[in-house]
């Protein structure tokens, strides 16, 4: 049982609720007061480098959600119908469980290589990929700031892999839907607040991420959003440290091993 239950059908909601979570959570970033003290890179800094507006990257997070949201309804709506008694079993918890962590691996998977390619291939990158690179200090609301091509096939198409693979139903998927956007958000927020959860518990985390959005680190930190694992697979991961800057905040520094 679930509050939206007989409310609002789990396709529907598992199509716009991390939509909305996005929204919601990117938003509670964009609010907060600068918290100096805990920025990876200063204000100054997102101002100089970054080479796209706030407005162009709302715009074009926002397109993304509507494909993402055209691909997400359809496959629900596909995956309800091949269902043979058109009624949807909800497997236990532990099975749910099972079902999200092999989502999360398989997501993982997907992303690190075509996120790699995106890279290694010249034409992709100058074309594709190097549009969410224009944030060269990463916040909160671009997360999701990606080309079209790029978001439907990293994202939508990675996350329909991720749902099918793993037999989850569209109860579940929302769930892992939302709590991948709400990662995906932090990876991007430019934040080092305490205390932060994904800090804790992910190796893959904000200043992991930020490390790679720098032109130093393009070639290193390619996992997104869950794990490091292809990284240290592949001979891609490079740690970090966090060096406190004199003027207020953090900086994420690549160290070699």
């Amino acid at each position: 049982m679930v509050f939206w239950e007989g409310y609002v059908s789990d396709e529907a909601m598992g199509t716009f609720a991390p939509i909305v979570v996005y929204w919601l959570y990117a938003g509670f970033y964009q609010l907060l007061p600068p918290l100096d003290n805990y920025r990876l890179h200063t204000r100054k800094e997102e101002e100089e480098k970054n080479l796209v507006s706030l407005p162009s990257v709302v715009k074009g997070v926002l397109l993304q959600q509507l494909i993402q949201a055209t691909v997400a309804h359809t496959l629900f709506l596909l995956t309800t119908k091949a269902s043979s008694s058109g009624i949807t079993v909800q497997p236990s918890l532990p099975v749910q469980l099972v079902q999200i962590v092999v989502a999360m691996l398989v997501m993982d998977t997907w992303q690190y290589f075509v996120h790699r390619y995106m890279h290694q291939n010249k034409f992709l990158y100058r074309h594709v990929h190097s549009q969410h690179h224009r944030l060269v200090v990463p916040y909160a609301i671009g997360a999701l700031y990606n080309h079209p091509l790029e978001g439907l096939l990293l994202d939508t198409l990675g996350g329909a892999i991720s749902f099918l693979v793993s037999g989850m139903t569209a109860r579940t998927a929302v769930m892992f839907f939302c709590f991948a956007v709400i990662k995906t958000v932090d990876d991007h927020c430019g934040l080092w607040l305490p205390g932060n959860v994904f800090h804790l518990v992910f190796q893959n985390n904000t200043a992991y991420h930020d490390i790679h959005h720098q032109l130093h680190g393009t070639k290193y930190n390619y996992a997104q959003p869950f794990f490091s694992i292809w990284d240290k697979l592949l001979g891609t991961h490079v740690p970090y440290s966090l060096v406190k800057r004199i003027e207020g905040g953090f900086e994420a520094r690549l160290m070699k091993d």
